[in-house]
């Protein structure tokens, strides 16, 4: 006889089976890689607690400081815990569209689908602000669904309230998730105008947002100059833009998958205002998406994976309005999109699928490379500080050229030394530690990889180079990186 668990497990097979095997990757992954650079960003930002950055709100850092029990997390710590909760999205996905009335078979499709997708079988497990969103969102929706099936009117109110929290929730997580909270506050005021628990939440979802605002209000505004100027070089309307957006989506939904979310979002535009839970869907996936895909199409530095968290809606109404189409579309759909997935973890884990690379390749371009070799950087660059002796031990800056760098040295070095940063455009880490600051210090030790082949001597034309060295990392036979570490003497005239 089944026990209740094996028969919970047989009803959504295929969703637990996918989970079984992406938690098993996501686990090797967490005993053999680092940070990415991006990783190593949001792991500094908890030696440096402040309620907004220059690219994210604070909530990662917080996190980041809570898994580092005051500092800076280890990445194998990081990604154990990333490897957990991204298996658990699509579960949530799948307790969402059973909220909203979806049969369990359809539910479990449109989740083992949702999991396949690289988006978010592997977007996931990296520790970034979209971890902590997805939850948020999908919270909303959930509480959302709650809302408009409860029978009970305290149910009702509880759920309304929670709405809200999870919507504000979102918007401290990343400043996409701002625009939910816009969605979900259109909604309630539409749908339970009448109820006054639904402002409670709208009210309780906003003080993160006051925090934030008062925060950018009282400091000159810095994201909002980052984000839309700083960084907006060379913006404008271009076809390049045009297909960087659709060859990203290509690359991070999955072709046929992209097939189904344009059948799906079809689909939701005619059934907008068959019930409020539609019309709330209609919301979450219009009001974030045209802004974030104007400003792809706008922006250089836009990114493909800014416009996921609008099709989470469109997961959710593909559960509830069940197949639309050919069985056969959807099997394409799993199997392309697993496909692709198992492709980059082969990428990420095999060391032998170094030697794919071709040997003049750019060395910016191989993006499993940042996965590797910083320990052997930062054993250099420790054994480099050891050798200082007296007051030259506290008169000595690790120096990056680019925040890529700079992050990953700040993430493993923690408080062991001051680190500044070179990058073109102001970053995080001027504010962290001034330029004025750290170019007073007598020595410095510059840090670089291949990325970056600036000159030291150029970089510090009133230092002297008074050692040079550097580290090369292997995978699989094949030198995928080489380091250099300078270390530079102020002189007289500096």
């Amino acid at each position: 006889m089944a026990t209740p668990l094996r028969a919970w497990l047989e009803e959504r097979r295929p969703l637990a089976t996918v989970s079984v095997v992406l938690l098993a990757m996501r686990l090797v992954a967490a005993s053999r890689i680092g940070f990415g650079d991006s990783e190593a960003l949001y792991a500094s930002y908890a030696l440096f607690p402040q309620p907004m950055y220059l690219d994210h709100p604070g909530a990662i850092g917080l996190l980041a400081r809570l898994l580092g029990q005051g500092s800076a997390p280890a990445p194998e710590h990081v990604h154990i815990f990333t490897a957990l909760f991204a298996t658990l999205v699509p579960w949530l996905l799948f307790r969402v569209a059973r909220s909203a009335g979806a049969g369990l078979r359809e539910s479990t499709i449109a989740a083992t689908v949702f999991a396949l997708v690289p988006e978010i079988s592997i977007g996931l497990y990296g520790f970034t602000p979209d971890l902590l969103l997805a939850f948020g969102w999908l919270g909303a929706l959930a509480f959302a669904a709650q809302a408009t099936t409860a029978k009970d009117e305290k149910a009702k109110d509880t759920a309304l309230i929670l709405t809200g929290l999870c919507a504000g929730l979102a918007a401290a997580s990343k400043v996409s998730g701002v625009l939910l909270f816009a969605a979900v506050a259109v909604w309630l005021v539409k749908e339970h105008r009448k109820n006054r628990y639904g402002y409670v939440g709208l009210a309780i979802g906003a003080l993160p947002l006051l925090v934030l605002g008062y925060h950018e209000a009282t400091t000159g505004a810095p994201m909002l100059h980052h984000r839309l100027s700083a960084t907006q070089a060379g913006a404008g309307f271009s076809l390049v833009l045009l297909g960087k957006v659709l060859g990203g989506q290509l690359g991070y939904v999955s072709p046929v998958v992209l097939v189904l979310v344009v059948r799906y979002a079809r689909d939701l535009w005619k059934t907008r205002e068959q019930d409020a839970f539609s019309q709330l869907l209609f919301l979450a996936f219009v009001v974030p998406l045209v802004p974030l895909l104007v400003f792809s199409l706008w922006s250089p530095r836009a990114e493909p994976h800014w416009l996921a968290p609008p099709l989470l809606a469109i997961a959710v109404h593909a559960a509830r309005r069940g197949l639309l189409g050919s069985r056969r579309v959807v099997t394409a759909a799993v199997i392309t999109a697993g496909a692709l997935t198992a492709a980059v973890h082969a990428w990420v884990l095999v060391p032998e699928s170094a030697r794919l690379v071709p040997k003049n390749a750019d060395p910016r371009a191989n993006l499993a490379a940042e996965l590797y070799g910083w320990n052997n950087v930062v054993d250099a660059v420790r054994a480099q500080l050891a050798a200082e002796v007296g007051d030259a031990k506290q008169d000595i800056v690790v120096v990056g050229p680019h925040w890529t760098v700079c992050a990953q040295l700040q993430a493993a070095l923690k408080n062991e030394a001051k680190v500044g940063c070179l990058t073109d455009i102001p970053d995080d880490f001027d504010h962290w530690n001034p330029r004025p600051q750290w170019q007073r210090a007598r020595k410095v030790l510059f840090v670089t990889d291949a990325r970056f082949p600036q000159k030291p001597e150029a970089l510090f034309p009133t230092r002297a180079v008074e050692s040079r060295s550097g580290v090369s990392i292997f995978r699989g036979g094949v030198r995928i990186r080489t380091f250099s570490l300078t270390l530079l003497t102020r002189t007289g005239s500096g």
